[in-house]
């Protein structure tokens, strides 16, 4: 997301006040020492300026002293001498009393003692000092010097010098005043260049900003531009190379994942991804399909609740699970079965980082593979069950019953039709090998259904009589030409036949009914046997599958003829079922393609 940086935080800003600081830092060490040193200075020459002239007022003094008293103007030799602004000199005899001053407005003074110690030690013949003194906030020096006689050698007075310093710090402020007001205009005019300088070291930040926040939403068609060859302008060289490498690297990996995603959506098989913690991450389409979720359900679920594996495994079991794993998802309506193996997502010694499971619908080769142990299973009892009888009945007559002539021609009738029943049985399964195979041609021929179906009854109508089973034909009498092969149909009619008349109790009918349905010529043949139960009509059509088995056997069916009946009618384009109520009968319907003309012109 992208976010304003205020002008306060920003760059630009840090900089501007980072050199500020160190103006006015560098300024204000500047100044508060060129402050001292000026006001030092002043200070030095105010006092020097006032010693050298309190020395040459001192020698006039005492030169003035040395007139008779008539003639002395102290007063005048003060005022003419020391005719400082904001200064005056006034002298003291030795009983420290005021006797002349350079200031007018001191008359009221004069004769009046000065009690100041400074004067004291000027009288004691002690150098005099400058002292800085404070009159209701004004500032002045105050100063004695010791006047002697013209030997020299006592002390006849003293010059007491009031010199205010006012104008010193006032010259001082002034100056300080100048140096501020010269430091706030260096300071604005270095903030302004700071700001410029400033651009040129961020303008080309907030210019790679910019990109790295469009390079976030995947724009890279915008490059920074170089304004140096410096360390900002090798930088920004460098961004723009590392934006075509992103560029490229972006396009490389959005093609392979619209590979991939292609791979995996038109996969055949289901693919499903977890993530370290083994929650799923991915889905393809055909993994939804068998499955039946969606990715926006089973998103960040464990995966071995998606597959439904219960308590039998947890994740870290299928980190090692070598083998493919079996999951049921079968309904009462229809089976359905997955085919699970697991692979780990790990790089070359490093942590797992997550499971790939691949699902195959095994649902077909479960059923193949159920149907061949069944297949093999039937096969191997129906050949039993004559194999055992034979060698019963083989056996007897070798112990002897052979001789017994009331006995062994029943043995060995019953061993013949064990045998035949093994011949009926392998040339079934023959059959189907080829079905299976497709390795067969059906002899096309355009065939007269009515008088074609006419045929096949006539012959089983001799047999027929003699279980006392009566035939019905309700056949159509206009033509109906169907283009077959003759005889894998009659084949077909035959077997549904020969069941009709197996299962039909003696004294009972069989009906043949040949009408029109839709496009296709529809035979029924119908009987009133036993019938078959409602949840067993689904499977007669299954290889080796007997509604009654032991009957079956009985009248010595192989369980194959409707399995190969179905195909042969599969082949020929049309369709077969089964209709029946328990204890009503069974009906066997048969559609095939027909035409009203030979050839099927018209």
């Amino acid at each position: 997301m992208e976010r304003n940086v205020g002008f306060f935080k920003s760059i630009r800003f840090k900089l501007i006040i980072i050199y500020v600081l160190l103006i006015v830092v560098a300024m204000q060490i500047i100044g508060v020492y060129f402050s001292r040193q000026l006001e030092q200075q002043l200070l030095e020459n105010h006092d020097t300026m006032v010693e050298d002239r309190i020395k040459v007022l001192a020698t006039g003094v005492t030169q003035e002293l040395a007139k008779p008293e008539d003639e002395q103007n102290l007063a005048g030799l003060l005022r003419s001498t020391f005719n400082l602004d904001d200064a005056k000199a006034q002298f003291v005899n030795m009983d420290s009393v005021i006797e002349a001053s350079s200031d007018i407005a001191d008359s009221d003074v004069i004769g009046q003692q000065r009690p100041d110690g400074v004067v004291k030690r000027a009288l004691l013949f002690e150098e005099g000092d400058f002292i800085e003194l404070s009159d209701d906030g004004e500032r002045f020096f105050v100063y004695a010097e010791p006047v002697r006689s013209e030997s020299g050698e006592e002390v006849i007075g003293a010059i007491y010098v009031e010199s205010s310093v006012e104008g010193v710090h006032a010259h001082v402020s002034e100056i300080n005043n100048i140096f501020i007001t010269a430091t706030v205009i260096s300071l604005l005019i270095t903030a302004v260049l700071v700001i410029l300088l400033a651009r040129t070291i961020t303008a080309p930040i907030l210019d790679m900003r910019k990109q790295a926040l469009r390079m976030g939403h995947g724009d890279f068609t915008k490059h920074v531009h170089v304004h140096s060859t410096d360390e900002i302008g090798q930088l920004a060289m460098s961004f723009n190379e590392l934006t075509k490498k992103l560029h490229d690297t972006t396009l490389m990996r959005d093609r392979e994942q619209k590979r991939l995603k292609s791979v995996l959506a038109h996969m055949t098989d289901g693919v499903v991804a977890t993530d370290q913690n083994g929650d799923v991450i991915l889905l393809n389409r055909r993994a939804e399909e068998l499955l039946g979720v969606s990715l926006k359900q089973m998103m960040q679920k464990p995966l071995t609740e998606v597959l439904k594996l219960g308590d039998s495994f947890t994740i870290y079991d299928l980190y090692n699970q070598s083998d493919s794993v079996l999951i049921d998802k079968s309904s009462e309506e229809e089976p359905f079965v997955l085919e699970a193996s697991f692979s780990v997502i790990q790089e070359e010694d490093g942590p797992i980082n997550g499971l790939i499971s691949v699902l195959h619908d095994v649902t077909e080769k479960e059923k193949i593979e159920e149907e061949r142990r069944e297949f093999v299973a039937n096969v191997s009892h129906e050949l039993r069950t004559p194999l055992t009888t034979m060698k019963s009945y083989l056996e007897a007559l070798a112990d002897g019953a052979l001789s017994d002539e009331e006995i062994a021609p029943r043995f060995l009738g019953v061993t013949q039709n064990e045998t035949e029943r093994m011949i009926r049985l392998v040339n079934d399964l023959l059959q189907l090998s080829k079905i299976d195979s497709q390795d067969y041609r059906l002899k096309m021929n355009w065939v007269d259904l009515g008088s074609f179906l006419h045929e096949v009854v006539d012959r089983f109508e001799i047999i027929a009589t003699e279980k006392n089973i009566h035939f019905h034909r309700h056949i159509v009498k206009q033509p109906m030409y169907a283009h077959i092969d003759s005889d894998k149909i009659t084949q077909v009619l035959d077997n549904i036949i020969s069941n009709a008349m197996k299962y039909s109790p003696k004294g009972g009918n069989v009906t043949v009914t040949l009408l029109h349905q839709e496009n296709k010529a529809r035979i029924s043949i119908a009987d009133e046997g036993l019938g078959i139960p409602q949840e067993a009509q689904k499977k007669i059509f299954e290889r080796f599958y007997r509604v009654d088995k032991a009957r079956a056997r009985t009248v010595g069916g192989t369980g194959l003829g409707l399995a190969i009946a179905q195909e042969y009618v599969h082949a020929h384009d049309g369709d077969i079922w089964v209709h029946s109520e328990y204890n009503q009968g069974t009906t066997i319907y048969v559609t095939l393609p027909y035409s009203t003309f030979k050839g099927g012109i018209g």
